[in-house]
């Protein structure tokens, strides 16, 4: 082989893992909605919501953005098992849902949404993740940051009904992560 063919196989092989890399990366990014979108999208095929309640200025919301949610395999399941919802706590927007109007309060120089008050059980604190049902009842508000590993255990435990009959403390004793489960799919592992 010749140095003009060697040159020529090393950039393709280079072209091929980065174009490789680059449609992955598209592929497994949480695919975000609205509210009124991940609702509307749940008339029609139910799943769980799940709901990133977050604000702008809100250093620890970001650094879970950039820690957790753009993990692949988080993004992945999560794409798979819920509806995702970012949540700007501080929209001052009307939001209308289940006959309720809920408006932007002003708070000193700041304010809240009713909503993302609502959500968090009237503890606005950021970030704040939200587990809900099917029938987009609050199964669980979470206030804080959460590391990918602890919120694999989290996303995990909610969409698989762990949370019915599964004491926390039990299922995180026996969890497997997903990097070392054999299948894509999830199953149920964990006993009481």
């Amino acid at each position: 082989m010749n140095h003009d063919s060697k040159i020529f196989y090393r950039l393709l092989v280079l072209v091929i893992i980065v174009s490789g890399t680059i449609s992955l990366s598209a592929q497994e990014k949480i695919k975000w909605m609205s509210w009124e979108e991940a609702v509307k999208k749940n008339e029609t095929e139910q799943r769980k919501i799940f709901v990133d309640i977050y604000t702008d200025w809100c250093g620890w919301c970001k650094k879970m953005d950039k820690a957790t949610f753009q993990n692949a395999s988080i993004a992945k399941y999560m794409n798979e098992n819920y509806y995702a919802v970012k949540f700007n706590a501080e929209q001052k927007e009307t939001i209308v849902f289940r006959g309720k109007e809920y408006n932007f309060v002003k708070n000193g120089r700041k304010g809240y949404n009713q909503l993302a008050a609502e959500l968090t059980q009237g503890r606005l604190s950021y970030p704040t993740i939200v587990f809900l049902d099917e029938n987009i009842n609050i199964i669980q508000p979470i206030p804080g940051f959460r590391a990918k590993d602890e919120f694999e255990m989290m996303m995990t435990f909610f969409a698989e009904d762990f949370y019915k009959d599964t004491p926390w403390q039990s299922y995180t004793r026996a969890y497997t992560p997903m990097s070392k489960k054999a299948s894509s799919k999830y199953s149920r592992t964990v006993s009481n």
